[in-house]
């Protein structure tokens, strides 16, 4: 397992300067994705366990790095997570299980009544990164399928983005996106594997502008 176990560093802007460790290695994690709050703590996905044997969760981590508190456990390669301010809600994807949790809080770390609930069961390979846009709609990287799932803040699909030459077998390893805050490009990073194609960026555009920095 020593193999597995990551940890999350902050850097410049520019990428220059030393990378200071928030979480280190020697803390046994393997850290995914991660949002931050208003307050500048931040939450990030273990990806861990298999889907029988759910090991990995959510963590939050407090503004000044002192403590990581568990927020939601037993998650099976707990990996896309992102976090709307505005209701206090976190979606979290769970790679081995093929599920999207929305889960409710009452502060930072507390699930609040009847706050937890599974929002959406997918098929086939695999929930991978999300992100939303300004009107709370999420977008899911499905790894493996070469397209971005879309759903309105209540779990509803009601899009998709397929990406070229799909249908082919190509460009099917798609693994996260980005939608520019204020505007509605969106980009959607991808391999093709070993099937001669490469890593790729492709654009489209989102169902709403992206959020800007808080």
């Amino acid at each position: 397992m020593a193999d597995n176990i990551g940890g999350i560093f902050a850097v410049n802007p520019d990428g220059t300067g030393n990378m200071l460790p928030v979480i280190g290695t020697e803390k046994g994690f393997m850290p995914n994705d991660l949002a931050f709050d208003a307050n500048s703590g931040f939450y990030f996905t273990d990806f861990k366990g298999t889907s029988t044997e759910p090991t990995g969760g959510v963590y939050y981590v407090t503004p000044d790095f002192s403590e990581i508190i568990p927020v939601v456990r037993n998650l099976s390669m707990a990996n896309g997570i992102t976090f709307d301010s505005k209701t206090n809600t976190l979606w979290i994807t769970e790679f081995g299980r093929n599920l999207l949790h929305r889960v409710v809080l009452t502060g930072s770390t507390t699930i609040g009544p009847i706050g937890s609930n599974v929002a959406y069961h997918f098929v086939g390979p695999a929930p991978d990164s999300m992100r939303a846009d300004s009107d709370g709609n999420l977008y899911v990287a499905k790894y493996g399928q070469g397209r971005v799932l879309v759903f309105n803040p209540a779990g509803i699909p009601i899009g998709q983005i397929l990406l070229p030459e799909r249908e082919q077998g190509h460009n099917l390893l798609s693994t996260s996106l980005a939608i520019r805050p204020g505007s509605k490009d969106l980009f959607v990073v991808t391999s093709d594997g070993d099937r001669g194609l490469g890593a790729n960026i492709f654009h489209a555009k989102a169902f709403a502008n992206g959020l800007s920095s808080f």
